[in-house]
């Protein structure tokens, strides 16, 4: 039997992952079984720089923090040597990096995820990962607002172009008037 200094320290884990759980905007499940200390060490560092948190905990402590968080249904996926990818801020992160790095190692595997509180499996994962990014979205979003209002400005500047040679030669011949009125004023005069 544990002691109570063990089974308090392993509350206060679970306890620490069902917050980061809760918090977060997604989740994807792995099995890393088989992949290299190089290539672990490349993915560990391309989450870091997507702000993603990954974590290697035993996976009885892992679906106790998931049904702490009612992800209870995520256990099923917890055999195995498995890690945890949390994001923080962008629901699409995760999905994308471990998605590159499943199709370059043959045993890495997506296991399932979470998002928006619902949890999805592999293939959902995979859809997950299809998603351009926000900054992507959203270049995409004003380039399409942005292409109306251009071809309004060069609708409107050529209406302008045509007005302006139309007015053209009548302003030129009204101060050719204004000029033989003058004359014609000064030789009366």
């Amino acid at each position: 039997m544990p002691s109570n200094a063990i089974l308090e320290q392993k509350q206060k884990i679970v306890a620490d992952l069902a917050e980061q759980i809760k918090t977060s905007a997604s989740g994807v499940v792995v099995n890393y079984q088989g992949i290299t200390v190089d290539k672990d060490t490349a993915l560990r560092k391309a989450l870091r720089e997507a702000d993603v948190k990954y974590v290697v905990m035993k996976n009885t402590l892992t679906g106790r923090a998931c049904e702490m968080c009612g992800y209870g249904d995520m256990k099923q996926y917890l055999n195995g040597m498995t890690a945890i990818a949390i994001s923080q801020n962008d629901p699409v992160a995760p999905a994308k990096i471990l998605k590159e790095y499943a199709d370059k190692i043959e045993s890495f595997k997506i296991l399932a995820g979470y998002v928006d509180g619902g949890i999805i499996d592999a293939n959902g994962v995979e859809q997950l990962a299809s998603i351009p990014s926000k900054e992507v979205l959203i270049a995409k979003f004003l380039g399409s607002i942005k292409s109306p209002v251009y071809k309004l400005a060069y609708a409107l500047q050529a209406v302008a172009d045509k007005n302006g040679e139309g007015e053209a030669p009548a302003e030129e011949a009204s101060a050719q008037d204004t000029a033989e009125t003058a004359a014609d004023t000064a030789a009366a005069e």
